[in-house]
């Protein structure tokens, strides 16, 4: 009995080291500066702490402090709560600090979000995912969750509750380019994602039934793979500047050596493999006695592929496009290096200009939108798994 006991305590400790460590993070973070604040974009600035940016700040450096000792004796379901609730706090105070600091009328100062900021903001995230990970909430809840994440940012920013913030300020000079890039970044992932399905599932399928092809092939996606994104974005300038410039139409159809074409293809071939290796790998999947089934009705090859094999493989392929989508929305930010537009542009603009607001503007929204698509992906291949294993 007492050797249970003991075995007990220790599974719990080990259980409590994950948010042990969110909680000396969080408190890192709310010890060091929250805010910066500069007079201009370009000079470093003065860092200030959530109690040096605001004037009731120590109140809520209090309670988020009291969230971070408290986190690992919490419940699950309060965890998830308070840490949804810190998060939107740490957002609203880093806009009540930008409004309170800067000058009435001054367009010139800026005030950032500094190591404090991104420390807590991480912790925060971390304890929330961790809290969701052992919970295991049903698919729905999970939905709900991401759902109200995505609607509470959103209604921050779209309260003003950060427009003094530097990024937003950033954002307001610059919106009808915001928009544009933002539409070139999604054209981007998602043609390149539907270019290597359409492509890819089809090679997938051929490789399947012939196991002779399958290592050839393999090899030359997977040396694709290889290549340095950098690289594989250079490698586009001459190759399709020489087509553009040698074959009759090709310039009138799109093809050049700079822009979105080269960026999308580029992207197209870096995610051949995930889509070929996974349409494999789930069509392998699928059970004998399915297969024996089908033919034993009569189908014929193609109702077989389409009624059986690819609905059951659907959870891999799932997987597939998570990977793809999630690697060229990434990726796609190196398109700004040959003019392929995005938010990449805005961070290489940044990076010419010394100047890290720009640098976040093309970034964070980057970020946000592969975590999004990544979490929604992943519910989606969830859901399908159950569907699969239901009887």
């Amino acid at each position: 009995m007492a050797d249970g006991s003991g075995l007990h305590r220790r599974m719990t400790a080990r259980l409590d080291r994950p948010g042990l460590l969110f909680a000396l993070i969080g408190l890192a973070g709310l010890a060091l500066p929250l805010v910066r604040f500069r007079p201009n974009r370009i000079l470093p600035g003065e860092g200030l702490t959530l109690h040096q940016a605001l004037p009731l700040g120590w109140v809520l450096a209090l309670a988020l402090a009291a969230l971070f000792i408290a986190a690992p004796r919490l419940p699950l379901r309060a965890r998830i709560v308070l840490s949804l609730a810190g998060v939107l706090s740490l957002l609203l105070a880093l806009g009540a600090a930008a409004a309170a600091l800067t000058p009435e009328g001054d367009r010139m100062a800026r005030v950032s979000p500094s190591a404090g900021f991104w420390l807590a903001g991480l912790a925060l995230s971390l304890m929330l995912a961790d809290a969701i990970a052992r919970l295991d909430p049903p698919l729905r809840l999970r939905w709900l969750i991401l759902g109200g994440a995505v609607a509470g940012i959103g209604a921050v920013l779209a309260s003003g509750a950060l427009d003094q913030v530097s990024v937003m300020r950033e954002y307001q000079a610059r919106q009808a380019v915001f928009l544009r890039e933002a539409r070139a970044h999604l054209a981007l992932a998602f043609g390149s994602l539907a270019l290597a399905l359409a492509a890819g599932l089809p090679l997938g399928v051929l490789l399947h039934g012939r196991a002779r092809m399958r290592g050839p092939i393999l090899s030359v996606l997977n040396i694709l793979q290889t290549i340095p994104s950098l690289a594989m974005f250079g490698i586009m300038i001459p190759v399709f500047g020489w087509i553009a410039a040698t074959l009759p139409g090709a310039a009138q159809a799109g093809v050049s050596g700079i822009g979105p074409f080269p960026a999308l293809v580029a992207l197209f071939l870096y995610a051949l493999l995930p889509v070929v290796a996974n349409t494999l790998a789930g069509l392998a999947s699928v059970p004998q006695a399915a297969l024996e089934a089908a033919h034993g009705l009569g189908m014929t090859r193609a109702q077989v592929l389409a009624q059986v094999m690819l609905p059951l493989a659907l959870p891999v392929l799932l997987a597939a496009v998570r990977i793809v989508l999630v690697q060229s929305i990434g990726l796609a930010v190196i398109a700004g290096l040959i003019g392929g537009g995005g938010f990449g542009t805005f961070v290489f603009q940044g990076l010419n200009q010394t100047a890290m607001d720009l640098v976040l503007l093309g970034a964070l929204p980057t970020i946000a939108l592969a975590l999004v698509a990544g979490i929604a992906l992943d519910l989606l291949t969830r859901a399908s798994r159950r569907e699969r294993t239901a009887p």
